[in-house]
Order: C-alpha cells, then structure tokens, then sequence
C-alpha cells in the first residue's frame, strides 16, 4: 500500500505555519484534499485533555517538553507516531488526500523514523528573521497566538535557538535524500497566511 503523500511547513515559532496549513486545509492542494497535522497543538490539546491515546508516562514527557520548550527526542518517537497514525486513519485517505505535517519533523531522527508513515515530497520554508518573528508575536499578525501560554520573549528566544540548531539542518537531509523539493517564501510581519498561501501556488504548479 502506497504511503501517504506530505507537505513539510518549516519556519521558526511565529512564521505563520499553523495559520497557512489551517487555509492549505480549507482551499486544497491542486485539486486534492488536504488535512493539516499540527503536532504542537495537538500535544498541547492532548496534554491538557487526556484521552487514553498516551499513557501516564508519555503524557508526563509531553509535559516536560512543553515546558522546557525541549524537542522530542528519537526514543519518544512512539508519542508521535501514536498521534500521527490516528490521524491518518480518522477518514484520511492516503491515495489523493495530502496531509500538511506542521511540527514534525522537528529534526533529522524524526524524519528518518517518519520515512515508514509517509512521503514528503514537498517542503515549504517561512523565511523571517528573529526580529520580524517578534513582531509577529506582538502583532498576532497569524491570528493563532491568543491562546499561547509560552510566548514569553526567553521562550521564544529559546524555541529560535532550537530551531537553528536542530530543525534548519532538515534542509539537508531531505536535499541528500533528493525526493523532496524545497520552496522558500519570504515573511515579514504583516505577512498573512493568505499572503503566504499566494506565494506558494505561484511556485506549486503542479503536485
């Protein structure tokens, strides 16, 4: 059975990745149906609201990454690959719809252990600089800030340098791998996910 088809979003906290896969989600991709994976929210809903998906100790880990802003590591990957499978069985299905993978993979052992749940052939980057994600934050240009707890400025700070240092290098492991193309879509503070969306069909001609 051929596996799912993915586009990666990539772009540092505030870039607007959830607002444009939510839009991906409404408006589609070529024709195909598309259902946005937000892996951040989904931890963050699951951890406020355990459903028995997660056992006690896999919500305690969730716990601990959310608060320290720490990325998953590849011994925790059974977390998301839980969360991950449910939402291909909920109604996805695999040979035309287009799932938006916002949030995982967050590093490179993450995207290796994905490589046996789905095919991403497509990577969008949000491009914005330190300072426009700040201003992004204040302003809530993507509209999905409201309910965010960590947008302290040490933890966006933090999240800034996770992302540098451990998310950035997932450009060159899918240009190794070759499958993947990569489109880049400059940000700036006002940008809006419609903006976004936009730019992005004027490269993605076909899928």
């Amino acid at each position: 059975m051929a596996l799912p088809t993915a586009i990666l979003i990539l772009g540092p906290t505030g870039s607007g990745k959830t607002p444009l896969g939510e839009l991906l989600e409404v408006r589609g991709v070529h024709g195909h149906k598309a259902r946005h994976f937000d892996f951040g929210s989904r931890l963050r809903n699951y951890a406020a609201r355990p459903s028995g998906i997660l056992t006690e100790e896999e919500l305690a880990v969730v716990r601990a990454s959310l608060s320290s802003g720490a990325l998953l590591e590849d011994r925790h990957f059974g977390i998301a690959e839980k969360l991950l499978t449910g939402f291909i069985a909920d109604g996805l299905n695999p040979a035309t719809d287009i799932i938006i993978m916002n949030g995982l993979p967050r590093h490179t052992g993450q995207a290796a252990a994905l490589e046996k749940l789905l095919h991403i052939n497509t990577i969008v980057v949000l491009d914005g600089t330190p300072e426009i994600v700040f201003e992004r934050i204040a302003r809530d240009t993507g509209g999905d800030r409201r309910e965010r707890s960590d947008d302290e400025l040490a933890q966006v700070k933090r999240r800034l340098t996770i992302f540098n240092e451990r998310t950035l290098p997932l450009l060159d492991y899918y240009e190794s791998k070759g499958r993947a193309r990569i489109i880049r879509l400059p940000v700036g503070a006002a940008t809006t996910a419609e903006d976004a969306l936009k730019a992005l069909n004027e490269r993605l001609t076909d899928f």
